[in-house]
């Protein structure tokens, strides 16, 4: 067989049902895509202005969009470049040939136009039975067109009766897509795709409530204006040295309605190597992170893509709100979403750099104002530690951490204030920490009258942070003040002896183990300070962790039982003189059962029907 070489054909008939069912996800696209069109059309006008190719007055570029009900037509108008016949028959009748990357090309135009792929047109035919376009080009003593097809691969192409340039797009909606001609849809699908193009679009009229006059004698005045649906010129646009606080607020306000104002922002302003432009806000975060994600909109040359961009922000970005422009990212033929490729790995590096340097010049500005603004931004920047290697480089700089002092510091602050006092025999230096200030006062007193520093770790995700931390730096070790005596918190060559001789502890062990047996704790007798308490429970350290990261996942406490520690001081006189001279034992019982009850109510672990038997109890050894 020899060899052969041809082109594939591809017929236009078996090309529409495809377009009308399978190009666009959501039918509503078809309205983004021929605004779209007619914004590149007015787009392609002004750049022939500008390069002196049309020098006639080109007045008044509105789009407007209308319904009319009676006939189910839904029409988009522009005023921009036009087409001559011969443009329609070679733009409009060959499907997927761009007349955008033409224009660009011969006039070498910015980077403005948003058309690429030459198939957003026909996405008309996916909820209209019939289209019609009615052009006429910018050219001098130009004729007008129409062109006409009902969504087979005939169509029909005659003279028109149009004066202005430009071009009307009629679509005589199909009965399974009457919601097209709602007002109120067409009206929240303009604001959702079209809110900042670069030309005005006109839906309607509005009417406009102004006074005349003060107090009571003010005159009501009712003024019917225009309907402009869009903000031409959004903030993230303008130069940043143009702008104020103000201004930024006031866009993260149109972005947001009845949201609290945002913490900070970042601008983002970029040309090389690729174009980049958007404005990233810090949100104030509840602490336990009950946010939205997809609250950053993603846009391509001002046309809204999609809010979920987390093929292009990092992930711990992603609880940022704010927008991003870029013609440069690689959009599928729909324009519906992301396709992969070197570009977004770049995008997504340089974004989380601009984060990093907007925070770490905010730390150096001013410390106290960073510092206020920490409980808000921390779920945000220990997320991006734990996730990033390069964002955790650049972090650690600025990360803080605040103790119950209310003080902050840096990691590297913070070992050197602690290693002095807290380093452990094998040369760690222990970080002590509580995450319930209130519920473990107790603990954290203990610790502070041994002259240990506790920090404040009360996120859901300091956890992961803390494990992070650990694994990252040689010499950490994360305590939680709960998960052992106070003596025992930082392990030191110490030794304390106990008052009781052998004999006597033998038996306090033994009585405590008999008494409490059905509890499945590990009971340990230990001599400490007659200043601590007479019987402590504590929460080792790591198994404690393992059951918390569980509970994260969703996964309960099936995996992992409770492990709970029961610790005796037999140095305090309730324990050496009371318990060991009581000659009852039924009386021995009821004070170990006492003794560990205040344990369990330390620990927040006396509730309901034991909670009331202690207090009826208590109430008995008082009176």
């Amino acid at each position: 067989m020899t060899m052969e070489k041809g082109s594939i054909s591809v017929q236009s008939q078996n090309i529409f049902p495809i377009i009308k069912k399978f190009l666009y996800a959501d039918h509503d696209i078809f309205l983004r895509e021929l605004i779209s069109n007619a914004i590149d059309a007015t787009q392609k006008l002004k750049t022939l202005v500008n390069k002196g190719v049309v020098k006639s007055e080109i007045g008044d570029l509105t789009i407007e969009v209308v319904i009319d009900e009676e006939a189910k037509t839904l029409t988009i108008k522009d005023r921009g470049i036009g087409m001559s016949e011969d443009e329609v028959k070679k733009y409009l009748n060959q499907v997927a040939f761009s007349s955008a990357e033409e224009f660009v090309k011969k006039y070498k135009a910015e980077n403005t136009i948003i058309g690429h792929f030459g198939l957003g047109f026909y996405s008309a035919f996916m909820v209209a039975d019939k289209v019609e376009v009615v052009t006429k080009s910018y050219r001098r003593n130009a004729k007008a067109t129409r062109w006409e097809c009902v969504g087979e691969p005939e169509y029909i192409i005659e003279e028109a009766d149009r004066k202005d340039r430009g071009t009307d797009v009629i679509l005589h909606i199909n009965e399974e897509s009457q919601e097209f001609l709602e007002k109120a849809r067409i009206e929240n699908l303009l604001k959702k795709y079209c809110r900042f193009l670069p030309v005005a679009i006109k839906f309607g009229t509005k009417t406009e409530t102004s006074y005349e006059g003060e107090g009571e004698d003010a005159k009501e005045i009712k003024t019917e204006v225009d309907n402009i649906i869009n903000n031409t010129n959004p903030t993230w646009k303008k130069s940043p040295a143009s702008l104020k606080d103000e201004d930024y607020k006031n866009f993260y306000e149109e972005l947001y309605p009845f949201s609290q104002p945002p913490l900070f922002w970042i601008h983002l302003n970029i040309d090389f190597p690729f174009n980049l432009t958007g404005i990233l806000y810090f949100p104030k975060l509840s602490q336990q992170l009950e946010v939205q994600k997809n609250k950053i909109q993603l846009y391509s040359n001002q046309v809204y893509v999609t809010d979920d961009v987390k093929d292009i922000v990092p992930e711990f970005l992603t609880l940022m709100h704010g927008v991003i422009d870029s013609p440069d990212i690689p959009l599928n033929v729909s324009r519906s979403y992301l396709q992969s490729d070197h570009n977004v790995k770049k995008i997504t590096g340089y974004i989380t750099k601009k984060v990093a340097e907007k925070l770490q010049s905010l730390f150096k500005k001013d410390r106290e104002l960073y510092a206020s603004k920490w409980e808000e931004i921390a779920p945000i920047v220990k997320y991006g530690m734990i996730t990033e290697e390069k964002f955790y480089d650049k972090a650690k700089k600025f990360a803080l951490l605040k103790n119950t002092e209310g003080e902050n510091f840096t990691v590297e602050e913070y070992q050197e204030k602690v290693k002095a006092n807290q380093t452990d025999k094998h040369g760690k230096i222990v970080f002590l920490y509580a995450n319930q200030e209130t519920d473990q006062n107790t603990f954290i007193a203990a610790a502070k009258n041994r002259g240990y520093d506790v920090l404040l770790l009360d996120q859901i995700i300091d956890n992961h942070f803390i494990q992070h931390l650990e694994y990252k730096s040689d010499n950490i070790l994360f305590v939680r003040v709960d998960s052992d005596t106070a003596d025992n918190l930082i392990q030191k060559d110490e030794t304390v002896e106990s008052v009781l001789s052998e004999k006597d502890q033998e038996k306090v062990k033994s009585l405590f183990e008999t008494v409490l047996k059905k509890e499945g704790h590990t009971i340990q007798l230990k001599p400490l300070s007659a200043e601590d308490h007479p019987v402590m429970i504590t929460r080792p350290e790591f198994m404690r962790r393992m059951q918390e990261m569980q509970r994260l996942q969703g996964m309960g406490n099936a995996q992992m039982p409770e492990i709970h520690q029961l610790v005796i001081n037999s140095n305090h006189p309730l324990i050496a003189d009371k318990l060991v001279k009581m000659k009852s034992e039924e009386k021995k019982e009821d004070f170990v059962k006492y003794l560990y009850d205040l344990a369990r109510l330390n620990q927040q672990m006396l509730k309901g029907a034991d909670l009331s038997a202690f207090i009826n109890r208590s109430l008995e050894f008082v009176s």
